[in-house]
C-alpha cells in the first residue's frame, strides 16, 4: 500500500492525469504508423502491400494497446475520469489541433484528391492513394480512389475505437451490443460488400457501388438516372436492390423506429453514428447543451431535410416524360404522388399528434405548405425544359457540396474536437430528421426515469451527445421522449444510481410532461398501473 499522503481537500482525485509509460509506448507505435502514411504523401518508393499492412497494424495495435492499458486494468465502471482535464477533450491546444488536422485532411480529400496522388487521365495512382492500390485491387480489381483511402481509414477507426469503446463501456451489456452492431455494418455492408459488388461487374453486368444499409435521404443519389438505369440494366440482382432501397423509405425504416426508436439506425447501423461513437466517444461532453443550440438544431435539421426533398423529386422529374403511353410513371403523375403523400403525412399529423407538437404544428404547417408550393413551381417550370434542367442539377450540386461535402465531412468530423461528435447527426443529417419525426409520434421507444433515486450529478447531462439535458427530466421523473435522441444510451451508462432505463413499451403514458411526482399530486398506485 502506498505510504504518500494527498493533502487535498478536493473529493475528486488530487493528482495530474498522466499518461503511464506503457500508453505512451502505444502512442509512439499508433503515430509512426500514420507517419508512414504522411511519408507516402512525398511519393517516396515505399508504395507496397507489405507497407500498407505495416502501417495499418501499427496504427490499430497503438489504439489496440492504449485502451487495454487504460481500461482494461482497471475496475468495470464509469471510465470518464479527468475528460476536462485533458487538452484534446476540453478544446485545448492538442483539441484545436486535432480539428484543424481532420478539416485540413477532409478538404483535401473532398476538393484536391490529387495531392493525395490520385491519377488522372488513365496514369497510375502515386503517393498515398497508390499505397492503397493493392488492398483495393485485392478486394474489387480496381485500382484506389480516394473514396476507398477514404472508406478503409474510416473502418479502421470504427474497428478500432470500437475496441477502444468495447473496454470502456464493458460494465454495459447494451453499450457492447451496439457497439458490435456497428462495427459489424461498417466493415461488412459499407466497406467490403460494395467493393465485392464491383468485382462482379462486367461489360454485360453493371452494379452501382451500393453500401446496402444507406436509406434515402442520406443516399440521395441513388435517384439519380444514371444509378436507375444502371440497376434496371443489372437484371433481377439490380432491380432487387432498386425495390429494396424503396421499399426501406416507405417500409421498413417506419416498421423498425415504430418498435424500436431511431437508434435501430442511428446508434447500431449508420456508419455516420458509429464513427461518431466510437473515434468521437472522447468528445461527447463538448456538445452545447444551451436552448439557444436547440433552437438552431431544430430549424437547420428540417430545413436540409426539405432541401432534400425538393432535390430529390426535382432530379427524379427531370429523366421522367408526359406521354403516358411510354412511361408508367409521368412527370404529373410522379408530382401529384408527392403532394399526395406529404399532405396524408401533414393531414395525419394534424390530426392525431397535433396536441403533443403543441406550437411545433405551426412549424411542420409552414414546411408543408413550401414543399407543396415548391411542387407547383416544379410542375410549372418544367414546362421550361433547359431551365428547369439547369436548375435540377443547380439544387443536386448545392446539395452535394454544401449539405454532402462540408456540412456532414468537413464539419460534420473535423470539428468532433470543437463541437462534440454528432454536430452532423445532430444539425444536419436529414435521415435523423425522418427518423426523430417519426419516433416522436408513433414509436415504442422512451427512456424512463425514477426521480426519486436521481442525485442531480449531472453524468447524463454531460455525456448527452446530442445536447439533451436529461437531467432534467430525471429530476422529475419525466419520461425522455425526443425525436433528437439517438438511443446511444450513455447517459444511462454512465448514471451511478440506475435512474435511467431505455424501454420499448406501448404507446399509452409515453409522454407525460406534466407528471411531477411531488407529494399527493398524483396517485401513484394509479399511475403505475397506467404504465
Amino acid at each position: 500500500m502506498s505510504n504518500t499522503i494527498h493533502k487535498s481537500m478536493s473529493i475528486a482525485k488530487p493528482d495530474a492525469y498522466h499518461t503511464s509509460s506503457t500508453q505512451k509506448l502505444f502512442i509512439g507505435l499508433g503515430v509512426t504508423g500514420l507517419f508512414i502514411l504522411v511519408l507516402v504523401l512525398y511519393n517516396l518508393d515505399i508504395t507496397s502491400g507489405y507497407i500498407l499492412a505495416l502501417a495499418i497494424s501499427l496504427i490499430i495495435i497503438g489504439i489496440g494497446g492504449f485502451s487495454i492499458d487504460a481500461y482494461l486494468n482497471k475496475i468495470k465502471g464509469i471510465k470518464n475520469d479527468g475528460v476536462w482535464f485533458k487538452s484534446i477533450s476540453s478544446r485545448g491546444l492538442m483539441g484545436w489541433l486535432t480539428g484543424v488536422v481532420l478539416t485540413l485532411f477532409y478538404i483535401v480529400l473532398y476538393f484536391y484528391p490529387e495531392l493525395l496522388g490520385l491519377a488522372k487521365d488513365g496514369d497510375s495512382n502515386t503517393g498515398l492513394i497508390a499505397l492503397f492500390d493493392p488492398l483495393s485491387k485485392l478486394l474489387s480489381g480496381n485500382p484506389a480512389s480516394q473514396w476507398f483511402v477514404y472508406g478503409t481509414l474510416y473502418t479502421i477507426a470504427i474497428i478500432a475505437f470500437g475496441f477502444k469503446f468495447l473496454l470502456k463501456y464493458r460494465h454495459n451489456r447494451y453499450q457492447q451490443l451496439r457497439t458490435s452492431s456497428v462495427m459489424f455494418f461498417q466493415l461488412a455492408f459499407a466497406f467490403l460488400i460494395p467493393e465485392f459488388m464491383a468485382r462482379l461487374n462486367s461489360d454485360s453486368f453493371s452494379l452501382p457501388y451500393y453500401d446496402l444499409k444507406n436509406v434515402w435521404p442520406l443516399n440521395y443519389y441513388n435517384f439519380e438516372q444514371y444509378r436507375v438505369d444502371s440497376m434496371i440494366s443489372a437484371g433481377n440482382i439490380g432491380l432487387a436492390l432498386l425495390i429494396f432501397g424503396i421499399a426501406s423509405i416507405f417500409i421498413i425504416t417506419p416498421i423498425l423506429t415504430y418498435k424500436y426508436g431511431k437508434r435501430w439506425y442511428c446508434s447500431w447501423v449508420c456508419g455516420c453514428g458509429g464513427l461518431a461513437e466510437t473515434a468521437g466517444d472522447p468528445f461527447r461532453q463538448l456538445s452545447s447543451k444551451k436552448l439557444s443550440a436547440w433552437k438552431i438544431e431544430r430549424w437547420l435539421v428540417h430545413t436540409v431535410l426539405v432541401f432534400v426533398v425538393l432535390m430529390t423529386t426535382a432530379v427524379i422529374h427531370t429523366y421522367l416524360g408526359y406521354d403516358p403511353n411510354k412511361y408508367w410513371l409521368t412527370k404529373d403523375v410522379f408530382l401529384a404522388l408527392v403532394a399526395m403523400f406529404l399532405t396524408l403525412v401533414f393531414v395525419l399529423t394534424m390530426i392525431f399528434k397535433r396536441q403533443e407538437l403543441g406550437k411545433d404544428a405551426r412549424y411542420g404547417a409552414i414546411g408543408y405548405f413550401v414543399l407543396i408550393l415548391a411542387l407547383i413551381s416544379i410542375h410549372y417550370f418544367s414546362n421550361s425544359t433547359h431551365l428547369f434542367l439547369f436548375e435540377a442539377e443547380s439544387l443536386r450540386a448545392s446539395y452535394g457540396f454544401f449539405i454532402g461535402s462540408i456540412f456532414s465531412g468537413v464539419i460534420g468530423t473535423g470539428f468532433y474536437p470543437i463541437l462534440g461528435n454528432r454536430v452532423w447527426c445532430r444539425f444536419g443529417c436529414p435521415m435523423a430528421a425522418i427518423l426523430g419525426f417519426q419516433q416522436r409520434l408513433f414509436s415504442k421507444f422512451r427512456i424512463t426515469t425514477n426521480g426519486g433515486q436521481c442525485i442531480s450529478c449531472g453524468n447524463c447531462s454531460t455525456y448527452c451527445e446530442m445536447g439533451i439535458d436529461v437531467r432534467a427530466y430525471a429530476q422529475k421523473g419525466e419520461n425522455i421522449v425526443r425525436s433528437s435522441c439517438v438511443g446511444c444510451g450513455i447517459c444511462s451508462a454512465v448514471c451511478p444510481r440506475g435512474v435511467l432505463k431505455l424501454e420499448n413499451d406501448s404507446m399509452n403514458g409515453r409522454i407525460n410532461p406534466n407528471e411531477i411526482l411531488l407529494g399527493n399530486d398524483v396517485d401513484l398506485m394509479d399511475l403505475v398501473n397506467q404504465k
